[in-house]
């Protein structure tokens, strides 16, 4: 059987961001497994309009595609008022049917471990088909990163991220039989 492919979805687009730090240290651990192929996934780079403006078909429409290739996500997710972003909430809503029966875990981070936006983002790709797993990497503003900015995981949190990440494989190995 081929590698399933993984996609890192960076879910945040504004100035200053600390995901593309969290996205890539997720990425080294998950290339250490050498058990999938994993790839950054920013949604900055695809500047999706508001869901629904009339001169957004191109964007979504390369959205879409990109989704496609991929067999299972981990949500790098940061807390923004109780919730997940609204950057991520439109990516979501940007495609549809690619999301459908396919793994996810998530990685949060936020005063709270950003557990408010990831429990937000559960309810959300329950009704996009995509399964998400137990294992839920937790991340503190105020003790995985240096004056907020700087990203230095406590180095429990690695275990956590190879646990998740067992589990996205595993799901997404059988979801990907729906698929076919």
């Amino acid at each position: 059987m081929t590698k399933l492919n993984i996609g890192i979805i960076l879910g945040s687009t504004r100035q200053g961001r600390v995901s593309p730090q969290v996205g890539n240290w997720v990425k080294s651990i998950a290339d250490a497994r050498g058990d999938a192929n994993y790839e950054i996934v920013d949604i900055a780079d695809y500047k999706l309009p508001l869901l629904g403006e009339s001169d957004g078909a191109a964007q979504a429409q390369k959205w879409g595609a990109k989704l496609a290739t991929l067999d299972g996500f981990v949500f790098i997710v940061q807390e923004y008022n109780h919730s997940l972003s609204g950057a991520l909430k439109n990516a979501l809503d940007s495609a549809r049917d690619e999301w459908n029966n396919k793994a996810a875990g998530i990685v949060s981070y936020g005063s709270a471990g950003g557990v408010r936006a990831a429990e937000h983002l559960r309810g959300i790709l329950g009704e996009l088909q995509v399964a998400d797993v137990r294992v839920h990497p937790l991340l503190s503003l105020f003790t995985d990163f240096e004056n907020g900015t700087v990203f230095k995981p406590a180095e429990l949190h690695t275990a956590n991220v190879s646990a998740m990440l067992d589990q996205v494989l595993a799901w997404s190995g059988a979801l990907r039989t729906l698929r076919q």
